[in-house]
Order: structure tokens, then sequence, then C-alpha cells
């Protein structure tokens, strides 16, 4: 880790934000490429090896011209985010993620974007006003609380899998990874990062950490050898969560339930803070860019009746990663998105040290749409803070530009 990435993750927001207000005057940047852009970055609130300061600094140090923090469960990074953004003059984007419940749809049984469970969806809030910052953390505080019984659950099955001096004590070993006391949430991931830290304790980093776990039947592949061999990598356990995930999770996974809100009080809530419900598109997968997912399908074989459901739901945007899709996914998810009048949001998610902020793909003028549309989710936001009423999807905007390509070119004039 660099020096100033230490600087920038110090434990203390004020600390972080008066680093970054030094390094701003002590270091140059590169110059900022129109083309870069990403609303999908996660941070310690979730889980991310960058706290929001750290986010911001990284996105501008890799040529971004706007950045968008996104947590899951959790948008208590998001005024750090804001603070941090204005210190690198930097343009940015507020929102959350959850998974959401989908059991009173016809897609109950079905397996939506999430590997982990039918009926279930990754979607995000996109476009958050700092004014509606408190309604959105009383509605998240309740489904934290609830997930943490399941996290503890899973704890203790874990446990059962394993020997005596490599138990995990959530209390003990996890929450002090997260930031759960100032109102991060505690993913899977960061059940797997104790384990891979309880892993390099005991055992110590290279063969040894290979070795616990060829004896976990887990089969490991050479890039997954290269990366556990690299003894010297500063977020070692970072590889070694990866490869936990895929592996220890499927086993010890609980369905969610309780901690989940249902589409409608998630599209409610949207329509209450003047914000953007999206449905997260993944797309079968192929080949994992993160490591961590594995071959699977998911909705591609039903997205065009997706689509009819997401208006009837009145889900008017879609996010999806550029670079996750082939070609033939893309074109089809973007006409589809043109004939349902769709706005259309990109982001790749963030939360690993080996992925690179900037999505080299947007650089193909296919994306200019997703350029515009962030630019115009900025207005969006900044608007929203002030006057609710003239939000992006506003009645008023709505009856004023009813195409969507139109109200996007409205707000990003208004940068």
């Amino acid at each position: 880790m660099s020096q100033n990435l230490e600087r920038l993750n110090q434990p203390e927001k004020e600390q972080r934000l008066s680093a970054l207000k030094e390094i701003v005057k002590q270091e140059e940047f590169p110059q900022r490429d129109p083309r870069y852009i990403n609303n999908h970055i996660h941070t310690i609130y979730s889980f991310s090896p960058y706290s929001p300061t750290a986010a911001v600094y990284s996105a501008a140090k890799a040529g971004l011209c706007t950045a968008g923090i996104i947590d899951h469960d959790s948008i208590a990074g998001a005024k750090e985010f804001l603070e941090a953004g204005e210190i690198m003059d930097l343009s940015v984007t507020c929102g959350f993620e959850l998974r959401v419940s989908w059991k009173d749809s016809p897609y109950a049984n079905q397996r939506l974007n999430n590997p982990d469970q039918d009926g279930v969806a990754y979607m995000t809030m996109q476009g958050v006003a700092e004014r509606f910052f408190p309604r959105v953390e009383e509605f998240l505080k309740p489904l934290r609380d609830k997930r943490n019984q399941r996290n503890r659950k899973m704890i203790a099955d874990l446990n059962t899998r394993l020997s005596q001096d490599m138990q995990i004590d959530f209390d003990q070993d996890v929450i002090p990874l997260s930031e759960f006391n100032n109102g991060g949430s505690i993913t899977e991931r960061h059940l797997m990062y104790a384990l891979a830290k309880k892993i390099t304790d005991k055992l110590g980093r290279g063969d040894a950490t290979i070795k616990f776990l060829e004896e976990q039947n887990i089969s490991l592949s050479e890039k997954n050898l290269t990366m556990l061999k690299d003894v010297d990598y500063p977020y070692y356990e970072y590889d070694v969560l990866g490869i936990l995930k895929s592996s220890f999770i499927p086993q010890i996974f609980i369905p969610a339930d309780e901690e989940l809100c249902s589409l409608d009080e998630f599209v409610k809530l949207g329509e209450e803070i003047s914000a953007i419900p999206c449905y997260a598109y993944l797309g079968d997968v192929t080949d994992s860019v993160t490591g961590d997912k594995a071959a699977q399908k998911f909705e591609d074989d039903f997205l065009d009746e997706l689509f009819d459901y997401l208006d009837q739901e009145g889900i008017q945007t879609i996010t999806y990663m550029p670079a996750r899709n082939t070609k033939q996914q893309l074109d089809r998810l973007k006409a589809l998105c043109q004939e349902h009048n769709k706005f259309q949001i990109s982001g790749e998610d963030i939360n690993t040290p080996r992925q690179n902020f900037i999505c080299y793909a947007m650089e193909n003028p296919e994306f200019a749409n997703l350029i515009d549309s962030t630019w115009a989710l900025i207005a969006h936001e900044k608007i929203a803070n002030q006057d609710p009423d003239k939000a992006f999807f506003s009645t008023q905007m709505l009856q004023r530009y009813p195409k969507v390509e139109d109200r996007i070119d409205y707000f990003k004039s208004l940068i």
C-alpha cells in the first residue's frame, strides 16, 4: 500500500480528509479523461480496501472524471465521499446497493442476478441526494441488524468445519474488520476475510496457506497459486478471500430472508427520496473478471419478459458493467433499454485492490450514452438536493421530457 493510501485509510474520517487536503497541495494528478466514469465504487463501509476519501483519491489518480459511491446496505460513507470530491474538485454521485426480495413476483423461483439465491436481486439506488441520507440510514439500519443475525449463524456453521485453533469469533474477528459501528455493513466477504486473516496469522503466507486450502479440498488454479506464492503482496489476504468466497460461502450460505426489503418497498423508498431505483443487469457469466464468480446462467433466457415486468413495477433504470458482458449481450440489453425508454447507468464495482478504477470499455464510442447519463445523474442529484420536484424522475420532468434521451440532454446541460 502506498504511503498516501495509508494516510487516506486512517481510522477517523477527519484524519482522512485532512490528509487529502495536504496531498492535493503536494501531488500532481493526471489529466482527467472525459470517457472514464465509474458509478459503482465500494468502500470500507461495505467491503473494500478504500475509505471513501481513498476511493475519491484513487479515482482521480486513475484519471476518472467522475466517481460514484455504492456500498451494500449502507449510506454511511456518502457524506465523506462528497467532501472528498469537493477537495479533489471531482464530480461525484452517491447511492447504495441492496439485495431485494422478488418472492411476490413471477420470478420468485428464478435466478436473477444473485449468484447465491433464487428470487433475490441485487439492486442499486442511484442519485441519492445528501438531504435524504438520514432517511436512507433509517431504512437500512434494521436490515443490517437482521443481516448480522444471519452472519452469526454462518460463522457458527463455518466453525463446525474448522479445527479448534482456526475458530472465528464474530465479535472479535469479524466486526473489527468492518465499519459496522459507524453505519457500515458486514458482508460475506468480511466473513471470508476474517478466515483469510486467521489462516495467514496462524500458518503464515505462501506454502502453508496453499497447503491449508488444498486440505479443505479447494481446487487452486495456476493463477491462484501464482497469487498465493506472492507473499510480499500487501493485500495478500484479499487474494485468499477471493478463493474462499467461491469455495466456502456455498457450503455455509444461509438464504437471506428477514433482512430483505421487498421490491415494492424499494421502489417506494426511491419515490420518497427522489432517487433512482435500478435493476443491475448481470447476464450469463462465462469468465469472472473479479475471479470470485463461477460460470453461471442468470437473466438472459427471460430478459425480454423481465423488462416487461420492470415496466410494470416502475423500475425505469438499468445499471450494467460494460466490461463484464459480451458484445451480443450488451447490444441486446441496450436495444431493450431503448425500446422500453429506460435510463441506462454504468459502473464497474470496485471492491478488491487488483481491480482497475478505469473501465477501458468506455473508450468504445458505443458507450458514449453512459457518459452522458452519468452527467445527467450528477445533475439530478444536485437538483434533488435543492428541489426534489425537479428531479430526473419527478412528475414535472417526466411530463416535460417523456423520452429519456431528451431528459438526459436537459440534465447534462445543467452541469
